[in-house]
């Protein structure tokens, strides 16, 4: 009897092995990790990131697809690799019981004479056992201009009929001037400083149509909002008369860098109703240099403002802003303003104007007592005021001179959202940042929107 059980058991077992080593037949259970794969908007000629999708077999047995191919064959603009194996179609692909395979798809986009973004579709086929399954593809595309590594050596206005791809880096030489129409995309490559030795114009429009946008051209999911994806525009040496309004920065590595003084009377860069956001490292790094900044709002980067070395500085209703999120942890104050840099074992100073006015320093979710940090170790002039401000701080900064001042009170900013990245700075009903400015020459705010003749709100917003 004992030796029957043990045989039963053994055919039982081999059955079984042999049924799961076997091909199933008939209808099977077959299902995919994505209905429909969207890709972003893809610049003609770059290319995009790869996506994936799995094709999942839902059997106890192994399953064997007859074939997983492009309908658009080999003139599609999507291209496939199949478990290893490269398209358009790839056959005869065994999938091990309840396991399953990856189907990578990438897409490049050739020219194009229109210059609106189009929409690209395709789809992936997969045949097995008499049945079938899709899955859709979905590409926005955009025709640009496309800059490589780019001199400009004379006066030129760049349109707003196409974004302008950036790689390998532009640079603006000296005595020369750049013009952007409103409404101008400019996307920059991760190897892409946007060099500036002569004079820079970016004036947009208060509509979002029109504001001048500054972005890395990564706009694939996660990438798009990885902070630090493109070096930054750099005024160096003798660049002078910049102007930058209704400007967006953002995902740089760092934001703004101005170096040196000002070569006339005139500011080095001016900046009103403008956004530096979600940098990696410095929003503005001035070293010894000369802005003016009016309605701008310098939001979550790493070390939001750096005045170094002295200098010549004047910001009005700014508002310098940082949350911790999963991109960036907030580390450094949103505010650092001294007379000196370290070279070496070597202390440099500089002397050093700033006044703020009508200003929010502030950030949460940071262990940062201080958002505002002054350091002084030079004999020159250290001339640095706030008037009508709200900061967050433990300790006053030392050598200056503040009135008016808001502190540690929050600022009850309109909406935050930091798992959603949702952020936004205007201020709600009931801050105490509201009717606490001074007058000043901002008869309008960062949203185009009136101040009042009387008594404004501090930041870049005005409540209406």
């Amino acid at each position: 009897m004992k030796q029957l059980l043990a045989l039963i058991l053994i055919v039982t077992i081999a059955a079984t092995a042999c049924k799961k080593d076997s091909f199933i037949t008939g209808n099977a259970n077959l299902s995919t990790s994505a209905d429909t794969l969207h890709f972003d908007t893809v610049f003609t000629s770059v290319g995009s990131v790869t996506h994936y999708f799995r094709i999942f077999n839902d059997n106890d047995q192994k399953l064997k697809l007859r074939n997983v191919s492009i309908a658009g064959g080999i003139n599609s603009v999507f291209k496939i690799n199949v478990d290893g194996t490269p398209g358009p179609a790839v056959n005869n692909i065994e999938i091990e019981a309840n396991d399953s395979i990856y189907v990578f798809v990438s897409v490049k986009i050739d020219p194009t004479v229109e210059n609106l973004p189009f929409v690209l579709k395709d789809s992936i086929h997969i045949q097995y056992n008499n049945q079938e399954k899709w899955v859709q593809l979905e590409a926005w595309g955009q025709n640009a201009h496309f800059l490589r590594s780019r001199l400009i050596a004379a006066n030129e206005t760049w349109t707003n009929d196409k974004p302008y791809v950036i790689l390998g880096g532009i640079q603006v030489d000296t005595n020369v001037t750049l013009t952007m129409q409103q409404g101008c995309r400019i996307y920059l490559h991760a190897d892409a400083p946007f060099l500036v030795d002569g004079t820079l114009n970016a004036i947009g429009e208060k509509y979002d149509s029109t504001k001048i946008i500054f972005r890395s051209d990564r706009l694939d999911d996660p990438y798009r909002d990885y902070p630090g994806a493109w070096p930054g525009i750099y005024f160096r040496g003798e660049s002078k008369d910049n102007q930058l309004q209704y400007t967006v920065i953002k995902n740089a590595y760092q934001g703004i860098i101005t170096t040196g003084p000002s070569t006339n009377a005139n500011p080095k860069v001016t900046i009103s109703e403008s956004i530096i956001d979600n940098c990696y490292d410095a929003g503005i790094l001035a070293v010894q240099s000369n802005i003016r900044a009016q309605n701008c709002l310098i939001s979550n980067c790493g070390k939001n403002m750096i005045l170094a070395l002295g200098g010549n500085y004047n910001f009005n209703h700014c508002t310098s802003v940082a949350y911790s999120n999963n991109y960036i942890q907030h580390k450094d104050p949103v505010l650092q303003v001294t007379d000196f840099i370290r070279d070496g074992n070597t202390v440099l100073t500089g002397n050093l104007t700033a006044s703020f006015s009508n200003c929010i320093f502030w950030a949460d979710n940071s262990i940062v007592e201080n958002e505002v940090i002054t350091a002084k170790q030079g004999n020159g002039t250290f001339n640095v005021s706030f008037q009508n401000c709200l900061w967050k701080l433990k300790t006053n900064p030392g050598n200056i001179t503040a009135n008016n001042i808001i502190s540690n009170e929050a600022p009850a900013f309109d909406g935050i959202d930091t798992q959603k990245r949702f952020y936004s700075f205007r201020l709600k009903d009931g801050s105490p940042a509201l009717n606490k400015g001074v007058a000043s020459s901002a008869t309008i705010d960062l949203d185009g929107n009136p101040r009042p003749v009387g008594l404004p709100d501090l930041g870049c917003y005005e409540k209406q």
